[in-house]
């Protein structure tokens, strides 16, 4: 199943870099692509405790999902999942 999520504190390709390398370590999720226009990750997932784990790491490293809390202590660790995708990409 292909899934479309719409994220927060998604700024540039340092950040895209980091999510497609996080989200494609998970077992059951391939073809992961970041549209930075629209804040969105696209993946196919094979099932729901795939999606699950990738809603979660997404929060983990500073993307939450559009409607879920973004305190400052999420929107730090996404300038630190940034600054890692600059480097690596």
């Amino acid at each position: 199943m292909k899934t479309t999520l719409e994220i927060q504190n998604l700024k540039c390709g340092g950040c895209a870099n980091t999510i497609i390398n996080k989200l494609s370590d998970i077992e059951n999720i391939s073809d992961v692509t970041i549209n930075n226009d629209n804040h969105t990750v696209s993946f196919f997932y094979e099932n729901k405790n795939a999606l699950l784990e990738a809603k979660q790491l997404l929060h983990k490293i500073g993307y939450p999902i559009v409607g879920e809390k973004n305190a400052l202590t999420t929107k730090a660790k996404s300038f630190v999942s940034c600054a890692i995708g600059r480097m690596n990409g």
